[in-house]
């Protein structure tokens, strides 16, 4: 389970979201390297911790998880000789009591979640060190209690700060000195207090000059009648300085002391965040615990794609139970890949303990491995490096897969040959069955209906199509292979039922009815039209001179050399040659090596457009703009 096939399966996108519900950088970290095991016993147990920590938080709302914030920066600052910060130690402090109170929260819940309530016996009761702490630490600054020494010290402080005041404050109030004065404001300037001078009257105020302002014309002076008051005051502070690094090495002593139990109880509120991220998260998608088996199979009952929310059709399917395999065929943009996608991801979500939007009886096997080959099953045509990407990729999964792999296979075989890409297609599933691999897999090709019927280890299914309503319903349909939508789309648009039933004797050559007796009410009435327009008679096959058959523009022609059928694109020259589209590439072919297999007369309607068959759909757009107005540059390329 490589993290390609997490991105693939947009598990990665569910490891974020849960990741959201999580408090701590830790926890969040975690959940971002969360992984499937395949070990019942481990699945089973975080599965067990989600259903506790979901009930618990459905009763309280409120766990007491906020004390990991910056917890694993401070602690990587231990033991390197140099004291806490105030801020710091705050930190370890929350982090304590953060842990009490997750003690008293989980007190008296063990009928509730007997399991993570244990947990909370990993957790190391610090109260000693939490009271020295808030003693000594409070709003982030080391507190006047944290020792006699510091509260006597700053008591001299502040008398002397009032003491330098005063003098201060005498100066402002004297009239003679108020015509020198910029205000009569006491400020401090390096910790020395000062008032402010106009600069020209600089010398009637003595002192000393500590700063100035950005225009010159306002100095700081310190008057010299409160610089002897200073100078003890800044031994004071210095004291000060002294007490509190001495206050704050001995606090982070302790701290270095209980080191190993505040580790553990890091790890241990790490867990909690972590579990009550997965909590959230399934209340958050009304996920639901379901059922482990020891057998690598999946029962799914209405299950849905958890990032598409209430928005996804509820998908049920069963595998591995009776067969091995399911191949699901249906109409494009029918939801075959996200029906797929579901089952991948949800196997991947509960093997990491994750609730999943699902009814409760369903059941998962544990896999040793989920092997994912999903292209872009949308797109119609597909490179032929996009075709050896995934070949390549398909190889690698025939070198992994085993009896407890899990392999889902999308649109498996296209991108080359129609009769190449279902020959390989049946080939690796026969070759992943003798593996013993659980295969989940998507095609178009109708084939392989009838291959998954008649191998005893595979089962067909088919995403539901609403003829009615013309689309897709999403919904899935087990032990019913897809039936082709293009006859029943065409019949609902209006085409008479007689052509359908012919185009399903050409494709499948057997004859089915189509008529149910409501095309009398159509606006185009299939023998009114016969009757109508003059019908140019199927022409006569003549002879060249060289006794070759003539062929026309749109005749089905069999390549008996080559083993290949092809449409005549340009009717034969003089030389007999004729130029045939083969797949998608045209080959000039004498007409000795040809054999008509159908007439176009046969095949399309009157004045049916060729440049349909032909021609690019740019090439068709362009002939369409030219058709209209003339565009200066426009040109048409073709082929010799």
């Amino acid at each position: 389970m490589n993290e390609q096939t997490m991105v693939t399966l947009e598990f990665d996108k569910i490891r974020s979201e849960i990741a959201h519900y999580a408090l701590s950088e830790e926890a969040k970290s975690e959940i971002q390297k969360m992984k499937p095991s395949h070990e019942s016993k481990v699945v089973q147990n975080r599965l067990n911790e989600t259903t506790e920590a979901k009930a618990i938080i459905q009763k309280s709302s409120s766990v007491p998880l906020h004390g990991l914030h910056g917890i694993i920066q401070v602690m990587k600052q231990l033991n390197k000789g140099v004291a806490l910060r105030p801020d710091q130690l705050t930190t370890v402090l929350d982090l304590i009591a953060s842990g009490r109170k997750m003690k008293q929260f989980m007190a008296g819940k063990e009928w509730l979640a007997p399991i993570i309530s244990g947990y909370v016996h990993s957790l190391y009761d610090l109260r000693d060190l939490e009271e020295e702490l808030k003693r000594a630490i409070r709003n982030g600054e080391i507190d006047d209690a944290a020792s006699k020494e510091l509260g006597r010290i700053r008591k001299k402080v502040t008398v002397y700060e009032e003491r330098v005041k005063e003098k201060l404050n005498q100066l402002l109030r004297s009239s003679s000195k108020r015509k020198a004065l910029q205000d009569t404001i006491i400020s401090d300037r390096n910790g020395h207090y000062v008032v402010a001078v106009k600069k020209e009257y600089r010398k009637q105020i003595k002192g000393t000059v500590h700063d100035q302002s950005s225009s010159g014309s306002t100095v700081y002076i310190e008057p010299e009648e409160v610089q002897k008051v200073q100078i003890e005051l800044n031994e004071l502070k210095a004291d000060e300085y002294l007490e509190e690094q001495r206050i704050l090495s001995r606090l982070t002593g302790e701290v270095e002391r209980h080191a190993h139990e505040i580790a553990i109880n890091i790890e241990t509120m790490t867990h909690y965040d972590y579990i009550f991220a997965k909590a959230k998260y399934s209340v958050a998608i009304d996920g639901s615990q379901v059922q482990l088996s020891p057998e690598p199979m999946i029962e799914l009952r209405n299950g849905r794609h958890p990032l598409l929310a209430k928005e996804a059709v509820p998908l049920t399917l069963e595998l591995g139970k009776g067969y091995k395999g399911l191949v699901i065929t249906g109409p494009n943009t029918g939801g075959k890949t996200v029906a797929i996608k579901t089952v991948g991801l949800l196997a991947m979500m509960v093997q990491c303990g994750l609730h999943i939007p699902a009814e409760e009886s369903s059941m998962f096997g544990m896999f040793g491995a989920i092997l994912v080959d999903i292209g872009d099953g949308q797109s119609i045509e597909q490179s032929l490096s996009t075709f050896s990407s995934r070949i390549s990729n398909i190889i690698t999964i025939l070198q992994d897969a085993g009896p407890d792999a899990l392999v889902i296979l999308d649109e498996l075989g296209s991108g080359t040959d129609p009769g190449e890409g279902m020959g390989i297609a049946v080939s690796i599933l026969e070759q992943l069955n003798r593996l013993g691999a659980t295969i989940l897999s998507t095609t178009h090709y109708s084939e392989m209906k009838n291959f998954a019927s008649a191998h005893p280890d595979f089962e067909n299914g088919s995403m539901e199509f609403d003829p009615e309503s013309l689309r897709p319903t999403f919904k899935l349909r087990m032990g019913i292979p897809g039936e082709s939508q293009a006859f029943a789309i065409a019949l609902r648009l209006g085409m008479h039922p007689k052509i359908i039933e012919r185009a399903h004797e050409i494709t499948y050559q057997e004859k089915e009815v189509y008529d149910k007796g409501d095309h009398k009410k159509r606006d185009w009435h299939y023998e009114q039209q016969l009757k109508s327009k003059k019908v140019e008679k199927p022409r006569s096959r003549q002879k060249i001179e060289k006794h070759f058959e003539q062929y026309a523009i749109g005749d089905s022609v069999a390549i008996p050399s080559m083993e290949e059928k092809g449409i005549v694109y340009k009717p034969m020259d003089e030389f007999g040659n004729v130029i045939v589209m083969i797949n998608g590439q045209k080959e000039t072919i004498h007409a000795k090596r040809l054999k008509l297999l159908l007439p176009a007369s046969e095949l399309y309607p009157e004045n049916y457009d060729f440049d349909i068959l032909f021609e690019t759909v740019e090439n068709r757009k362009k002939k369409k703009l030219m058709n209209r107005k003339h565009v200066d540059g426009l040109k048409i390329d073709y082929e010799e």
